[in-house]
């Protein structure tokens, strides 16, 4: 029997997002295997996700790497596959169904236009749109897709809550990595120091990641690690699950807030919006502005304040 092929190589909000769609793709082929095709780093995330029958790695080495694009084409034969769906829609997967992988029926944004679009039009439309045309175009039907659900990619964190403290928290991410230094607001202390003043039955904490824990000594909050390590991505979604309320960066862990119902605050600047990413939810909602720098701390506490008060 032939097997279903996911792209996806990341990255953390990326993967948060396709929940729902690799949800749906389980519901169309429920007599078929279903693997998915990522890096590294995400391979053990994905190993949680009950919806998917395994992993493949793509260590994306340099297209000129002849014998290392034998090896993976040959991987990918061995696996029978006879659908793709190319949920990273990059000039990378683009390359491997022309060259590579050899799969007729090969599913992406590019094959799936109309005669008249062109992929920068599509381009426009949200994350989640985007994903669903692609999928209805591919005679998937669409139940999960523009609802993900990540809360099946946790693992019980309360051993570790328990070292710092016993009453509720909330938890902040003041981080970004340094190429998108743009998504940073840089008043997360201030914003902690009128928390602390107003709730003070509330903790409030911050999970820093691998590249973070130095930085994270300048916040004044509790630091959450794991015997001195930063979580890994389970531990972290279990983390959120179990806060109050999350206010964050445009990053990775704001993602996973987001899908995984939880309440909280995202704060975006000119580098995209909050409707083309599809992060806002019900509970989860945005601020955007032009410029992070010039986003005053009260302005933050204001919209986060009845929902904070609700927690004390």
């Amino acid at each position: 029997m032939s097997n279903i092929l996911i792209i996806k190589h990341g990255s953390l909000g990326d993967i948060a997002q396709i929940s729902g769609v690799i949800k749906d793709i389980r519901e169309n082929y429920r007599e078929k295997k279903i693997f998915v095709l990522t890096t590294l780093p995400y391979v053990e995330l994905l190993s949680f996700c009950p919806y998917i029958d395994g992993v493949i790695i793509d260590k994306r080495l340099p297209r000129w790497n002849f014998f290392y694009l034998l090896k993976l084409s040959k991987m990918i034969k061995k696996g029978n596959f006879s659908q793709v769906y190319d949920l990273q829609n990059s000039k990378r997967t683009s390359f491997y169904r022309k060259y590579i992988f050899g799969i007729q029926n090969w599913s992406s944004s590019e094959t799936t236009l109309k005669n008249n679009e062109n992929k920068k039009d599509f381009d426009k439309f949200s994350v989640l749109e985007r994903f669903k045309i692609q999928l209805e175009r591919s005679n998937v039907k669409i139940k999960y897709c523009l609802k993900p659900d990540f809360s099946w990619a946790y693992v019980d964190v309360k051993k570790i809550i328990n070292k710092y403290f016993g009453k509720k928290f909330i938890l902040l991410f003041p981080f970004c990595s340094v190429k998108n230094s743009q998504k940073k607001w840089p008043y997360f202390n201030n914003l902690i120091k009128l928390i602390k003043a107003k709730h003070p039955n509330i903790e409030i904490a911050i999970a820093p990641g691998p590249g973070e824990l130095e930085e994270a000594n300048n916040i004044n909050a509790v630091k959450i690690t794991n015997n001195n390590k930063p979580l890994n991505m389970m531990e972290l979604t279990g983390l959120i699950m179990n806060s109050e309320y999350i206010v964050a960066n445009d990053t990775g862990p704001a993602h996973i807030a987001a899908h995984v119902n939880k309440q909280g605050l995202v704060l975006f600047g000119q580098h995209t919006t909050p409707q083309k990413v599809s992060i806002e939810t019900e509970n989860f909602k945005a601020i955007t502005v032009e410029d992070l720098k010039k986003l005053e701390p009260d302005t933050v506490y204001s919209k986060i304040k009845k929902d904070l008060d609700l927690i004390n």
